[in-house]
């Protein structure tokens, strides 16, 4: 059974021999290592793939790395066992699309438990893939209360906003911390509101691109997960924008998905540390 461990620390001398000795020594191989040094934050992350011979518990291991570091550490230990993911769409079908797809053809390692919109347009698209769609609009009473009770019980890994336009509450942030996954095109500038594309033609942007990001109660400015850019010109129409900004959502989203489900992310205050 082969596990990955995630250990972020306050740093010091000498962690990275400690750490792989205690590995070590509870009977765990190390196949893989990975670590890095936030210097400015005095922080120490690192990154582990091991592996066991035998019927050893990992719950040994967390014990005695929680014994030695210091108690501010953060310590997960993964199996190596598919994640699962809950989709919420709207009615743009690029992500989503894009996602089944990739799935479906083996490049995305998940189990779609399901996808939830507020919308019907994309059920027939969701269920050429035999996957569970719920439309719960958006104007019902208590809509996200029960987009909250549906995940809960559905319990995925990561929740995936594929391009899914409601704002959501800090209670449903709250419920799944650290677990909802957005993505939103990026200008230079920044454009806010309807049709962002016709906004940055009108100004005539050189770049545009996409952002996948966790999402925290300030909207769209959580941790950033990674990012794409493509340089445009005069030539482009706000059409042609919108047709390369979409191909840059879909392309950053997929790899959003990718780092998350390896277990590669660390979020430590509002950025990202990704092996």
């Amino acid at each position: 059974m082969t596990f990955t461990i995630l250990i972020d620390t306050p740093d010091k001398e000498g962690l990275v021999y400690e750490i792989s000795s205690i590995i070590l020594k509870t009977g765990f191989n190390i196949e893989k290592n990975d670590e890095f040094v936030d210097k400015e934050h005095n922080h120490f992350f690192m990154r582990t793939i091991i592996k066991k011979e035998h019927n050893i518990s990992k719950n040994n291991l967390y014990q005695s790395l929680s014994q030695k570091l210091p108690k501010e550490s953060n310590i997960r230990i993964f199996e190596d066992t598919k994640k699962s993911i809950v989709i919420l769409c709207t009615k743009e079908p690029h992500c989503l699309g894009d996602i089944l797809i990739k799935n479906n053809i083996g490049e995305l390692n998940v189990d779609i438990k399901a996808v939830i919109s507020n919308h019907e347009n994309l059920r027939e698209l969701v269920e050429k893939f035999n996957i569970p769609y719920f439309h719960i609009s958006h104007k019902i009473n208590g809509a996200e209360h029960l987009i909250i009770q549906k995940c809960k019980e559905l319990n995925p890994s990561f929740i995936i906003l594929a391009k899914y336009m409601q704002i959501l509450s800090p209670t449903f942030v709250e419920a799944f911390h650290q677990k909802i996954i957005n993505i939103h095109h990026s200008f230079l500038p920044a454009f806010i509101g309807a049709n962002p594309y016709k906004q940055a033609y009108d100004r005539g942007v050189k770049i545009i691109g996409a952002t996948s990001h966790f999402v925290t109660n300030e909207l769209d400015c959580g941790p950033i997960i990674c990012q794409d850019i493509m340089q445009v010109n005069h030539t482009y129409s706000w059409k042609d924008m919108q047709k390369a900004g979409k191909t840059i959502e879909r392309v950053v989203l997929a790899k959003a998905i990718d780092l998350a489900i390896e277990n590669r992310i660390f979020i430590h205050k509002n950025k990202t540390i990704i092996f």
